[in-house]
């Protein structure tokens, strides 16, 4: 099968979309013999998308482990005039306004329609919202009558984001749509879209990777020795909620002073942020504090098996991969009570939930987890289970790869 991926970034970019996409294409080129290309932009963060300064990737074409890789350039001027229409509109209720929004989000790239029209490829897999990448997989799959499918990952919480009449429409007009979550797939169903349409996939986790990771050196790299380690491994960014971490782990402190934080992800212009909020700590807490970033991939699963529990209070997510890599650890974790999360984690059983934006709530479930070691145990032992069962690479590949051949009969139907 000839497969085009059209994804905003692709790793080198970080992210949970680019990570789904890039393990996608490499499970299908070498399980599947499928011919996999992906089209996507030279950005390393969506933040190139509005802001020339943010560094980038050279244009041009690439194999990587089998999967032809295609960097388009990105028009990233005039943001400011951009927003200024968005926002406005938007505040007013003016007609279009999503449309706005989304050009304010880009990515702008001239040519991406006519090289997904021009790809002869058997199926389009386009993800994810809220991106104007979308809409150009839309209306290139559209001009030469390929097969649409669409991966969402819609941010429910995030109405600037996501609440966009313009994306139900694109739904609509797909093939097929895929959702990582049934609660995903329900929201959809609410506004109008073909239950039959909506296929519910899950994220996927190289769960050899984790379940083999060692934490001993890290642990002595660290000083942590026997003492309990909180962490949150996400990229460093404000929708992620370290704010609402660092005001728990206050509390935390004062009952548990000798428990590490270890927060470890990829850098951005955020990051400045959670530096200076560290540096507002009193210093016997700072001392507590650890902040890995950049750290190669291949060291995550190692940091995640140090720790002895993993917490993602983030509101804004449509699946959560940061779970599957705890569990894939035998880590128990704590997310908020919000969205697809609750959906992903079977409360009391792999993990807890708590009151988004809710200090107080977290640090409540941080210690309840950290004053009993065996339900700690017995949580990540049954999210390892979860994963091994639902959530490895070859089970979603396979998955999405189904999804592709019925929207194949589906469009050859119409």
């Amino acid at each position: 099968m000839k497969i085009l991926h059209v994804v905003h970034g692709y790793p080198p970019s970080v992210g949970g979309i680019q990570w789904l996409v890039k393990n996608l294409s490499e499970q299908l080129v070498s399980r599947h013999r499928d011919q996999v290309t992906v089209l996507t932009t030279v950005a390393y963060n969506t933040e190139y998308f509005w802001r020339s300064d943010e560094p980038a990737m050279p244009v041009g074409t690439e194999e990587m482990n089998g999967v032809t890789v295609r960097r388009l350039a990105v028009f990233n001027q005039l943001h400011s005039l951009r927003e200024l229409l968005a926002v406005g509109a938007y505040r007013l209720h003016l007609p279009y306004h999503d449309w706005l929004r989304t050009l304010s989000n880009g990515p702008l790239i001239f040519g991406m329609t006519r090289a997904v029209a021009d790809s002869k490829a058997h199926v389009v897999f386009a993800a994810a919202f809220p991106f104007l990448h979308m809409y150009y997989a839309l209306a290139g799959a559209r001009r030469a009558g390929i097969p649409l499918v669409l991966l969402g990952a819609i941010h429910t919480a995030d109405t600037w984001g996501y609440d966009r009449k313009m994306m139900y429409r694109a739904i609509q007009q797909a093939d097929a749509y895929i959702a990582l979550t049934s609660f995903e797939r329900d929201y959809l169903i609410a506004r109008g879209i073909r239950a039959d349409k909506i296929s519910v996939i899950g994220a996927g986790v190289e769960a050899a990777t984790f379940i083999k990771a060692d934490g001993a050196a890290i642990r002595h790299r660290y000083g942590w020795g026997d003492t309990p380690v909180v962490a949150l491994v996400a990229k460093q960014v404000a929708r992620k909620r370290f704010d609402v971490l660092l005001e728990a782990m206050q509390r935390v402190w004062n009952a548990r002073p000798d428990t590490q934080l270890l927060i470890a992800g990829a850098q951005t212009p955020y990051s400045r942020e959670i530096e200076r909020m560290i540096s507002l700590l009193p210093a016997e807490q700072q001392a507590h504090v650890n902040m890995i970033s950049d750290f190669a991939e291949e060291e995550k699963p190692n940091l995640l098996k140090a720790c002895d529990i993993v917490v993602l209070p983030s509101g804004q997510e449509s699946f959560g991969i940061a779970f599957l890599e705890a569990w894939a650890c035998g880590k128990p974790v704590i997310g908020v009570r919000i969205g697809a999360i609750s959906s992903v984690i079977d409360e009391g059983r792999d993990g807890l939930l708590v009151a988004y934006q809710d200090a107080d709530d977290l640090a409540r479930a941080v210690l309840e987890l950290l004053a009993d070691p065996q339900r700690r145990a017995q949580m990540g032992t049954a999210g390892w289970r979860k994963v091994l069962e639902n959530h490895t690479w070859d089970i979603i590949a396979d998955r999405v790869r189904a999804v592709h051949i019925q929207a194949i009969a589906r469009h050859a139907g119409k």
